[in-house]
């Protein structure tokens, strides 16, 4: 072994050729090889009479080294050279490397390399959907206990005043307002304005819940869907009607029950669970979609006059001169505004734009209201058509009979729209909803 190369002559080479396996770095220069050629034992004559051939060979593949024929080193590949010198004096030689073995060897390395790469890229992107996925389930979980929370508030708060307009729409009532309070007060007591308050609030929680994530839902695709910058206002209402739609659908057995409860011989059926049973065993499962048809055409007019008359009034503010200066002042401030100044339009705006758009709904939608609630009292028996629920009703009354009860209606939705929205709002930005 000397430098960076050895020379192992063999005794008995084989026919046709001295053998000699050579150790070759590639930083051996070819100054060196000469010097060692030179120093070549001749005790072989074979070896020996092929030497100034092997000077050659030694320096051509010296050469070669520093022009590149030896990178494996470099590119991180090392291995054996054999090289077979002709006995016959020419310089040819025969380059057998075990190179190729440890190429494949290096390639397998390399293939495991490469495969466990991309299979860890891929359990990456897995990991990555499923945590976005968690993400999503738990953005829209939140957002739906942000409508939920708001109904329940908002329900509460209002319960009276929903009692006294179902007085006026189910039992006909002819007081006067006042009237109507003392009576109820010295029947039932001070716990007689919150009646089906429990119920209710089954009824409304997960049916605003629906509504509020539907239309954000809604209103999010269709503005990707046209490619607008902004919401336009066909939008609005489109995705306030949809929801209307979805959460009546679902809803609508829950409204109901309520009804049946909150009617004339409802206390006799035993609370939720009782009048569930009731109707399933006296009128059948679609008891419970009674009035259907109207509740849709009620709740889609409503839901696309609730957001649209909203989203328009909260549009107008933030791109007047004082809501510009609001946004700027609110994105200078970032996180260090609580909560109540976090809303967009501020506390007050948002309790008035929310009254104001659930009045305008309210006031569009009664006759719907009061055909559905109709319905949704009448038995298998004496069932009649929406639009002969409508004629009935007409005749009784004349038309004022279709607004009757609107009066209670309107001072129980101005506070609960506005408590409603305001929650809303305020429930999103606590619980950080995206």
């Amino acid at each position: 072994m000397l430098g960076g190369f050895r020379i192992d002559s063999f005794e008995n080479p084989p026919a046709g050729g001295g053998g000699g396996g050579l150790f070759l770095e590639s930083t051996v220069p070819i100054s060196f090889v000469s010097f060692i050629s030179s120093r070549i034992d001749c005790s072989n004559p074979s070896f020996c009479s092929s030497s100034s051939s092997s000077t050659r060979v030694l320096k051509k593949l010296a050469s070669n080294s520093s022009n590149g024929f030896f990178e494996r080193k470099e590119r991180g590949i090392n291995g054996f050279l054999s090289v077979s010198l002709s006995s016959s004096g020419n310089s040819e030689y025969v380059e057998e490397s075990s190179n190729s073995l440890l190429k494949q060897e290096n390639g397998e390395n390399m293939m495991n390399v490469v495969e466990e790469s991309v299979e860890k890229k891929q359990t990456q992107k897995q990991q990555n959907r499923i945590r976005l996925r968690q993400k999503g389930a738990m953005n829209t979980t939140k957002h739906l206990w942000s409508g939920a929370i708001a109904a329940m508030v908002s329900r509460t708060f209002v319960a009276p005043l929903e009692r006294l307009k179902l007085e006026y729409i189910l039992r006909g009532e002819k007081k006067n307002l006042f009237e109507l309070i003392k009576t109820i007060a010295a029947n039932q007591g001070l716990k007689g304005f919150w009646k089906g308050n429990f119920v209710n609030i089954l009824r409304t929680a997960p049916f605003k819940a629906i509504n509020f994530y539907a239309y954000d839902t809604y209103r999010k695709n269709l503005l990707k869907m046209s490619g607008n910058e902004s919401t336009t206002n066909v939008e609005r209402f489109l995705a306030g009607a949809s929801a209307g739609i979805t959460a009546t659908i679902l809803c609508l057995p829950l409204d109901t029950i309520r009804t049946k409860l909150v009617a004339p011989g409802g206390e006799s059926l035993g609370g939720v669970v009782g009048a569930f049973r009731h109707m399933l065993q006296t009128e059948g499962f679609f008891s419970l979609y009674k009035g259907l048809l109207p509740s849709i055409l009620s709740m889609a007019p409503a839901g696309a006059v609730f957001y649209g008359v909203y989203d328009i009034l909260k549009s107008a503010y933030l791109h007047s001169p004082e809501g510009r200066n609001r946004t700027k002042y609110m994105n200078q401030q970032g996180q260090e505004l609580n909560a109540f100044d976090q809303l967009e339009l501020g506390p007050f705006r948002t309790l008035l734009y929310g009254a104001i758009s659930g009045a305008c709904a309210e006031a569009a939608t009664y006759p719907f209201e009061v055909v559905r609630r109709q319905l949704q009292m009448q038995v298998k028996a004496t069932r009649l058509s929406p639009l002969a629920t409508c004629a009935k009703i007409v005749e009784r009354g004349g038309v004022p009979a279709l607004y009757a009860g609107l009066i209670p209606s309107l001072l129980q939705v101005l506070p609960s729209a506005g408590i409603s929205y305001f929650v809303y709002e305020f429930m999103k930005i606590i619980f950080k909803v995206e």
